[in-house]
């Protein structure tokens, strides 16, 4: 992948002060969430099938994330497979409070098949 400086983010995000959990950083949650949503993005750009997230293979926090920091989620396809899209995102964020410096939060990669109304995995094509 590379340099997410030199990529466009699936999304930016400015955290809020309701977005924290009781030790006054942001819920690993919420970024979770953020995740899935930005994996998504991009795995609609191989598929208009209906698309379900089976998989978020091993996130581990890097770095904490805190209100104001402009949080962005770059996305990058790693496999197309028959049934499923898996997407690698990397999660960064640039610091409110000056030097405004930039830090890797973490990274996952997401799988999402894609499945007909009654939930059985069909082509993504």
């Amino acid at each position: 992948m590379g340099a997410p400086s030199q990529m466009q983010p699936a999304i930016r995000v400015v955290m809020m002060p309701r977005d924290t959990n009781p030790h006054g950083t942001i819920f690993g949650g919420l970024i979770l969430s953020y995740i899935d949503q930005a994996g998504a993005i991009q795995a609609r750009q191989h598929s208009h099938k209906k698309l379900v997230t089976v998989a978020m293979h091993e996130v581990k926090f890097i770095a904490p994330v805190f209100v104001g920091d402009l949080v962005s989620f770059y996305t990058e396809t790693v496999k197309v497979g028959n049934t499923s899209i898996t997407v690698r995102v990397t999660v960064d964020a640039r610091r409110a409070d000056v030097p405004h410096e930039t830090v890797r939060v973490t990274h996952a990669e997401v799988v999402y098949v894609a499945v007909d109304e009654p939930g059985k995995p069909v082509p993504v094509k």
